[in-house]
């Protein structure tokens, strides 16, 4: 009873301190969200038309235009990826349980959707084609195998990845050129892609410092944000955050113009 008696005050103590201290370690338990949003500084540009110049008759119904750089009205940005750079990361037990299944990325309308799809290794990636036309979705991996499906009209292949891609690999059909996707392959369920208006959402990731990082298709590694007024750079798109239990809002994340003149 005595030794139980001194561990708590013990206990105690070093608790008393370290509040006193300002330092509070994060509880293996406590998980938090990051959101923010991708905002493009300059005058808003025009994506460029696409004439389709092979099956026509199917194809050249739509109205196709170049997605390498995506910016809303709003000057929101879409097809940023964002993702823990964080080796062996704690995954929230409900993610970890998830793991499986599958990402679909789809050839519909002569044009790849989504334009950047993120899966885990050990997921499969179904390669879906709802045109009435064939597709083929040639994908340019590094570390994994690289392949090239022939899909027929309403037909549909898989690819499993058991190695994380250092890049995200180029995914292209050879028949209808104009036609281009990404694939970010990584080890842990903590990516993002942006949405239209710019905004991402990365969930469950847990409590304390991580390191996350910024890739677009046309600005490659971002080496330059703007957060809260402040411009930072970022060797290779890499920036330090500290989550904490709950919501991370960043706010607006903004890039300028000249980043993507690459």
């Amino acid at each position: 009873m005595k030794n139980l008696v001194i561990a708590r005050i013990a206990t105690q103590g070093v608790a008393a301190l370290l509040l006193a201290t300002g330092v509070v370690p994060a509880r293996a338990d406590e998980w938090g969200t990051i959101t923010g949003r991708f905002v493009y500084a300059g005058s808003k540009p025009t994506a460029a038309d696409i004439k389709a110049d092979k099956d026509v008759e199917v194809c050249g119904k739509h109205k196709l235009v170049s997605e390498e750089l995506t910016v809303g009205a709003d000057g929101g940005i879409a097809n940023v990826v964002v993702f823990v750079r964080d080796k062996d990361v704690k995954i929230h037990p409900d993610l970890a349980a998830a793991k499986g299944g599958t990402v679909t990325l789809d050839n519909k309308d002569c044009r790849f959707e989504p334009h950047v799809a993120v899966v885990q290794t050990g997921q499969s990636l179904v390669l879906r084609n709802s045109d009435t036309v064939g597709h083929n979705s040639n994908v340019a991996t590094i570390k994994n195998s690289p392949s090239n499906s022939l899909i027929p009209a309403g037909g549909e292949s898989k690819v499993a990845f058991t190695s994380e891609e250092a890049i995200p690999a180029q995914v292209t059909c050879n028949i209808h050129p104009w036609m281009k996707a990404w694939v970010v392959v990584r080890p842990n369920p903590y990516a993002a892609v942006s949405k239209a208006d710019g905004t991402f959402e990365i969930k469950g990731l847990p409590a304390g410092e991580l390191e996350l990082q910024l890739w677009h298709e046309k600005a490659g590694y971002i080496g330059e944000i703007k957060v809260g007024g402040t411009t930072e750079k970022t060797a290779k798109g890499r920036k330090k955050v500290t989550v904490k239990a709950g919501d991370n809002a960043m706010g607006d994340i903004t890039l300028d113009a000249s980043l993507f003149k690459k």
